[in-house]
């Protein structure tokens, strides 16, 4: 693999890096994630005036960039430990617009590049666990409408969004892969309680996110909501949350590198018998490894960014090896990093404990460790 970045991709890697650095204060943004708003929409405005809103969306649909250029700023938000929903609304919702087609995805997409829209994506059940494709929430067509019948939980970024994509089932049996399709629904993102069908419950996570559990009785949606052919959502919807893991991965990869640092600058000043706990040979050997993971989760996931465009079993294959891969790394970083800061390491002040929350979290998106080392199993078995 050529590891080379153009001169472009620097640029921009850069560029992020700095902006970050002068804009984005942790104490502030936890202040936001805490607050009734739950996140700063003037840094998300800033992003659409940098223009990474669009990079992770194809250049016919008003973006321009590729997965590479994705790998780089999700890696740079991760760092920055940013909390806005850019992977569930660029990387993961963008992209299924995309594929969807259509005037109504495609004046949605314009939207979220120049930053006026997120939208995000509910894909899991109370029964489904990590399978997108065990869909009980159902549409039927009545006449000119479709009816949406279901709940979903634990829906990323859905309390800051306008719009949310939803999977329902308009045929085939509940496992089934065929007959799954992508409704797009419009909601008020200040809104929680029931009304015109629709009960959302929103709330904060572990790690400052906001997500929302939905539930869909009797919907009624337009002929207009329905997004690509009817029962035929699952080959993007796959693609989508491979694209989902990937930047993931790369976000981890930002917070591992990020809490690394730190706790390297925090051994060199901790004294402890008169000399910094840094010269001490047993936590030297414990900082190598936690370098040693965090390379090997960014190689991963660069041979996964790398695949992100070929056919379905190579992606997935290089996905779940990257997933795998940084989700064992981000559980021995995060933990690691907390001992060696000592009491320290969980408290509100310092920003290791932060970061140890979000690693923990992403152990879990996009399917856990363990569902990807089960996957990547069956994958090569075929």
């Amino acid at each position: 693999m050529d590891f080379t970045l153009s001169a472009e991709q620097e640029l921009l890697q850069s560029g992020l890096n700095k902006f970050l650095a002068a804009r984005y204060d942790l104490e502030k943004s936890r202040a936001a994630a805490k607050s009734a708003c739950g996140w700063q929409p003037d840094i998300w405005r800033a992003f659409a005036d940098l223009g990474i809103l669009g990079v992770a969306i194809p250049e016919e649909s008003g973006g321009g960039g590729g997965p590479v250029e994705m790998m780089l700023i999700t890696e740079e938000l991760g760092y920055a430990l940013v909390i806005e929903p850019y992977i569930d609304t660029v990387v993961v919702a963008g992209g299924l617009l995309h594929r969807a087609g259509g005037t109504l995805a495609t004046d949605l997409l314009a939207k979220i590049v120049d930053g006026s829209a997120i939208v995000t994506l509910a894909a899991t059940e109370p029964t489904s666990g990590e399978h997108w494709h065990d869909v009980s929430t159902t549409a039927r067509r009545d006449g000119e409408t479709w009816v949406l019948t279901g709940s979903k939980i634990v829906s990323a970024g859905t309390p800051l969004s306008g719009h949310v994509i939803v999977t329902a089932r308009t045929s085939g049996e509940r496992r089934d892969e065929d007959g799954i399709s992508l409704f797009l629904v419009e909601i008020d993102s200040a809104a929680t309680g029931v009304h015109s069908g629709l009960d959302l419950h929103h709330y904060r996570t572990i790690d400052d996110r906001r997500a929302s559990d939905l539930v869909f009785d009797e919907l009624r949606l337009p002929a207009s909501a329905l997004l690509g052919v009817p029962g035929d959502a699952w080959p993007s919807l796959s693609q989508a949350r491979d694209q989902g893991a990937a930047a993931v991965c790369a976000e981890a990869v930002g917070c591992m590198r990020k809490v690394l640092a730190d706790t390297v600058d925090y051994c060199k000043q901790r004294r402890q018998f008169g000399v910094p706990i840094a010269t001490f040979q047993v936590l030297q050997h414990r900082m190598v490894d936690m370098f040693i993971e965090v390379e090997q989760s960014s190689a991963a996931t660069y041979l996964a960014i790398q695949n992100l465009e070929a056919d379905a079993l190579t992606r997935a294959r290089a996905v779940s090896v990257a997933k795998a891969t940084v989700g064992r790394a981000a559980r021995f970083v995060g933990q690691q990093a907390v001992q060696l800061h000592g009491g320290m390491g969980m408290t509100e002040e310092l920003a290791v404990g932060h970061y140890f929350k979000r690693l923990t979290a992403l152990q879990f998106e996009f399917g856990s460790t363990d569902h990807h080392v089960t996957r990547y199993a069956e994958l090569t078995a075929r």
